[in-house]
């Protein structure tokens, strides 16, 4: 099963007047390059949190983020309270400096007066229910992968289908390039003179130049590549080895283009070069 490195997974719940999110996304990397955010009182959480996360997703630069907010439901002297010895201190400032009976609501907007209750502790059932939305999260994350994944293997199957394709075109110009190119030797020989040439010799050496031209073994090996490329397209967690895999059949294409020696034989295997760097480009992208 071919997967993407791109992914995208979110999940929420609403407990007790507060709203728990995790928020996971993916971009490919060679390795696994995971940052995590989380609330302070959370951070003990980090170590499991992190196992979590290379456990499902092997590869990528992964960002996790853990917010917690509160609530609609939550009625409002449940979220915040007031400092009652801050005010009291406010007073006493203000009036040394002449202000008398200053005005309570222009207290409240000053540093320290109107405090948020939030935890202090995080208790155990809190921190299983946490840990529990990050494995929702990371699976809505991977399924994402899978989805993208699917897309990029019919892309890869269609790439590796052209270039066997192009590969038979060039078939066709096995008939003429041998003995268009056996002529144009035998056209500049006769132009630069024969005499004092050993026939037998001449005819030897003929052979091995047009024998060092022979690109059949580069297409079978090409061929076994591809045929390769494909079952491996059936793996999981292959994408190193499908790359080493192009590698090996651009070695054999760059061969084919050296020896062709031919025209249009030449553009067919620019053709499929540029299928494999199509094929190379989307590779970066698997897991």
């Amino acid at each position: 099963m071919i997967k993407s490195m791109t992914g995208y997974g979110k999940s929420r719940k609403e407990t007790d007047g507060r709203i728990f999110q995790a928020e996971a996304r993916s971009i490919n990397s060679k390795t696994l390059d995971l940052s995590l955010r989380l609330p302070a009182e959370y951070r003990e959480l980090e170590p499991e949190l992190r196992a979590k996360v290379a456990a499902v997703l092997s590869r990528g630069k992964v960002e996790f983020t853990l917010s917690v907010s509160r609530g609609e439901s939550a009625a409002l002297k449940d979220l915040y309270h007031l400092n009652a010895a801050q005010i009291e201190s406010y007073r006493k400032e203000l009036a040394n400096l002449g202000f008398q009976n200053p005005n309570s609501a222009d207290l409240l907007h000053l540093p320290g007066v109107v405090l948020e209750d939030m935890p202090q502790t995080v208790s155990e059932s809190e921190k299983a229910m946490v840990l529990a939305l990050a494995d929702e999260c990371l699976e809505l994350l991977d399924r994402s992968r899978i989805q993208e994944g699917a897309v990029l293997k019919q892309d890869l199957e269609l790439r590796v289908s052209n270039i066997e394709e192009l590969a038979r075109q060039t078939d066709a110009f096995e008939k003429e390039r041998v003995p268009s190119i056996r002529a144009r030797i035998e056209q500049h020989l006769a132009e630069w003179g024969k005499e004092g040439v050993d026939a037998n010799r001449l005819e030897q050496e003929m052979i091995y130049y047009l024998e060092k031209l022979d690109v059949t073994e580069e297409k079978v090996r090409l061929a076994k590549h591809c045929r390769y490329y494909r079952d491996t397209l059936q793996e999981e967690a292959a994408g190193r080895k499908l790359a080493f895999i192009a590698q090996e059949m651009g070695r054999e294409i760059n061969t084919l283009g050296s020896k062709a020696n031919h025209a249009e034989m030449q553009k067919t295997v620019v053709r499929m070069k540029d299928e494999l760097e199509k094929i190379k480009e989307q590779l970066f992208n698997i897991l």
